[in-house]
């Protein structure tokens, strides 16, 4: 790496799309040694790597454009601009950009790829050189390795050497690859925890603009994400995004250009400036092509970063289990109300109970709040609910601490006694104050050790000492980047890149003690944070604002964690949420078929019994409680969430919106009309059936709805908002 200097800004990749186009399908190329990618290096360009189901040409300008082969022909979504503004890599220096950079195909260098994504593969190498004003002698080295075990995505890097006599600041570099439609006509996923409620799948408009910033804190403290972002349309789809396992410091922003087309970019600020020899490299970076919406590249992300190291766990047999939580006594939850609900959590067969938000002292301390858990009323609460077999989770915010400046909600802050104790730990800003975290708290910086010991200890409290049986991490985004000189960092950004770490010591340090336990974290209303993806047992919606995005999330985590992965669809209460006096949230949600039908675990937050007017609208009244037996009974006969999630249906374009599940040798499916409140009327399509006859039911309303043939699984059906299929031979 260069010394630091000047600030600089790096993209390493840029895509520029536009509507489905098609070509005929070439002839496959020969396989090159043991290797089934064919490579085509023309003189004056294009390169062109191909396996069965993609090409990826690299374009005289450097843009690497992808192509989905299939069904005979050359899908894309593709559409580099003619001119400079299609180079593939461009480079600012001195507010100067430079996008010279001219390509030797003729010295393209081919060999076997060597990394991780599998034993066989193909990379190319192509040379560039600048020859523009003081970047003269600046060289560009493009690599582009596709592998045979991942036909479908090619991985790309970039490096700079400075060749000239001069230093050279690097303030941008950018690299192309992109989609298309109307031209902006497309859906997408964008993988950044932007801000809190925003949808992270979306219909792309033609004002549309989002930075999509990752790994560092943006907005009231959110932040972190999967750093992909997806487009698709139909027939095709393209994603582009980061393949380190480390949550980079990088942004992939989308906009929507005047002309119609979609731009995207993956830029890094890596704070340097190359001396005469010196080399920067980007991460590694990567184009993929696929039929279907989200769900495909995210599972393909996911299955690519595991063979660069990142190990998901297995789910702990609890975590598919009903959860209640006591947040529907928001901050002023007592014993005796969390207990209060015991005769109907047996009832509901409801084997987890959650006490949630402000419990505690001291964000940081964590000890027991003293008007309403004095002494060990904790410890004795836990054991109440273990007599009655009901496990206990509790609620916390893992790195915050009160420093004695600020408030949330009621609760103005104090300092936390670890903060006296140990005010070398917290992380500082580069002005040398105390960084600010989610909720405005000051934070501990994860890269110490000792910090990772003090949640090990934590942990070690709460599941040994107290009773508790898991964690709900909540508020679980990133942290600031750290300056403070006594930690001796290599960079501001170790703190967030050592996040994972303390996370894995809570999730390990449970799992020791309890095998059985649960860990939850929410990243509350955005996307989740690869830092500590792997370090859990139950994935969470997190705050979802609606049905559609329970939906949706819950098919998010399917694709990062796996088809049988236990993923929380939140409370039932939030699938619909109004505001009172343009402020105050009222929950008063009842879609149970949104989480049960895609797959989800099943919660909810009732009150009960009346515990007065402040939270009637959670209140189980009599009306509610046959609807919440109901589903608590369909939830626990069933048990979706355990089985295989099935992508068959696309996001955007099938109607009504499906989603399938195999489980028990019978396939479950599910579909939501497109407005909830008017009944649809159609044929819906049960794909995924081999050959043969099958009857269907409607298990929901326990109607035989006849038989179908798996060759032509083809259903008349009406409905209002959803419908819930079982269907077997």
């Amino acid at each position: 790496m260069p010394r630091t200097a000047a600030p600089v800004f790096l993209a390493a990749i840029v895509i520029a799309l536009s509507g489905c186009r098609e070509q005929p399908s070439p002839p496959s190329g020969q396989a090159q040694s043991s290797s089934s990618v064919s490579v085509t290096v023309n003189p004056g360009g294009p390169a062109v790597l191909q396996t069965a189901s993609a090409e990826f040409d690299v374009l005289p300008t450097g843009y690497v454009q992808a192509w989905l082969l299939k069904d005979g022909k050359r899908l894309t979504l593709d559409e580099p601009q003619p001119g400079p503004a299609a180079s593939g890599n461009s480079v600012v220096s001195g507010g100067k950009e430079i996008h010279d950079f001219v390509f030797d195909f003729e010295h393209a260098r081919i060999s076997d790829a060597q990394g991780k994504l599998g034993p066989r593969g193909k990379r190319v190498e192509i040379m560039a050189r600048s020859s523009e004003g003081e970047s003269a002698g600046l060289e560009e080295t493009l690599a582009v390795e596709v592998y045979d075990d991942f036909p479908a995505l090619a991985l790309v890097t970039v490096a700079y050497r400075n060749a000239g006599p001069r230093e050279v600041r690097l303030d941008r570099s950018a690299s192309l690859a992109a989609p298309q439609a109307a031209p902006y006509d497309l859906w997408s996923f964008q993988g950044s925890s932007y801000q809190w409620g925003k949808d992270d799948v979306i219909h792309i408009s033609k004002n549309f603009s989002q930075p999509n910033r990752m790994g560092a804190m943006v907005g009231r403290g959110e932040g972190g994400g999967i750093p992909v972002v997806a487009f698709w349309t139909a027939r095709v789809g393209e994603a582009v995004g980061h393949l380190e396992t480390l949550p980079l410091v990088v942004s992939l922003p989308v906009r929507t250009e005047p002309d119609g087309r979609v731009r995207a970019s993956l830029s890094i600020e890596p704070h340097a400036t190359l001396r005469p020899g010196d080399v920067f490299s980007t991460p590694r970076s990567f184009v993929a092509v696929y039929s279907g919406d989200f769900y495909e590249p995210l599972r393909l992300y996911s299955a690519a970063l595991q063979r660069e190291g990142w190990s998901l766990r297995k789910p702990s047999e609890e975590a598919y289990n009903v959860f209640w939580c006591g947040w529907g006594y928001e901050f002023n939850v007592t014993p005796a109300q969390m207990l209060g609900t015991i005769p109907k959590l047996k009832e509901f067969n409801i084997r987890w109970a959650t006490l949630d938000d402000r419990w505690f002292d001291k964000y940081g301390d964590w000890g027991p709040r003293p008007d309403t858990f004095p002494d060990d009323a904790i410890q004795k609460m836990v054991e109440k609910f273990h007599q009655q077999g009901i496990r206990t989770q509790i609620w916390w915010v893992p790195l915050g601490v009160e420093d004695g400046q600020g408030r949330y909600e009621s609760h103005p802050y104090g300092l936390a006694r670890v903060v006296q104790q140990h005010p070398d730990w917290l992380i500082l800003d580069q002005n040398g104050k105390h960084a600010r975290m989610v909720r405005g708290l000051a934070a501990l910086c994860p890269a110490l050790p000792e910090v990772q010991e003090y949640y090990k200890e934590l942990s070690t409290k709460f599941i040994r000492d107290w009773g508790f049986d898991g964690h709900k991490l909540d508020n679980v985004y990133t942290v600031p980047a750290c300056y403070n000189p006594k930690h001796r960092h290599k960079s501001p950004e170790d703190s967030i890149h050592a996040m994972g770490e303390v996370y894995k010591a809570i999730f390990e340090t449970t799992r020791a003690l309890k095998p059985d336990s649960v860990t939850q974290s929410c990243p509350c209303g955005t996307p989740p944070n690869l830092a500590w993806l792997p370090y859990m047992d139950q994935a969470v919606t997190g705050d979802p604002v609606g049905s559609v995005q329970v939906r949706r999330r819950i098919k998010m985590y399917k694709a990062l964690l796996g088809p049988q992965a236990a993923v929380y669809g939140d409370h039932v209460e939030l699938t619909t949420i109004r505001y009172a006096n343009g402020a105050n949230e009222i929950d008063e949600g009842k879609d149970f078929a949104s989480t049960v039908g895609a797959g989800g675990v099943v919660g909810t937050k009732f009150v009960w019994p009346d515990p007065g007017p402040h939270f009637k609208t959670v209140l189980l009244t009599p009306e509610k409680e046959a609807l919440w037996k109901k589903w608590m009974d369909l939830y626990n006969s069933k048990m979706l969430s355990r089985g295989t999630f099935l992508d068959l249906y696309v996001t955007g374009y099938d109607v009504p919106e499906g989603y399938a599940i195999a489980k028990d040798g019978k396939m479950y499916y599910a579909f939501f009309a497109p407005d909830p409140a008017t009944r649809w009327k159609g044929e819906v399509e049960l794909r995924g059936l081999e050959p043969g006859k099958y009857r269907v039911v409607d298990y929901e309303n326990g109607k035989d709805l006849g038989a179908i043939d798996g060759r032509s699984p083809k259903l008349a059906v009406e409905f209002t908002h959803h419908l819930l299929l079982e269907v077997s031979k």
